[in-house]
């Protein structure tokens, strides 16, 4: 019931979006570093994959990989429009998984009060 392939894609987002936010959050602390190379975290297409094949999203692990953005004179390519904007839509769509999974576990715990 509690590892249903809804519930096991939702832990999978959350914990992606959950790395995401904080690699976000490390590239702009080092937005002033010289030769400092910005991450991005991938896991969205693993996951559809995974949902897609029908095995189940428990295996699926998000990636981390160097931003192939221009560099500035430094060295350092993080851009604070674009990490800002993405970490933005990254809180948004983990408190919409959060919401998911709030309503998920609201939903068994009505169907087990209406059991007694």
């Amino acid at each position: 019931m509690f590892d249903d392939l809804t519930t096991q894609a939702v832990r999978a987002s959350l914990d992606g979006l959950a790395m995401r936010q904080r690699v976000q959050a490390n590239n702009i602390a080092n937005i002033e570093t010289p030769g400092y190379k910005a991450k991005k975290v991938e896991f969205e297409t693993a996951l559809a994959q995974a949902i897609s094949s029908g095995g189940g999203a428990t295996g699926v692990r998000a990636s981390v990989s160097t931003s192939n953005l221009a560099a500035r004179q430094d060295g350092n390519n993080v851009n604070l429009d674009e990490e800002t904007l993405g970490s933005t839509e990254t809180g948004l769509r983990y408190q919409l998984m959060l919401r998911a999974m709030d309503d998920r576990y609201g939903l068994v715990s009505t169907v087990l009060k209406g059991v007694r």
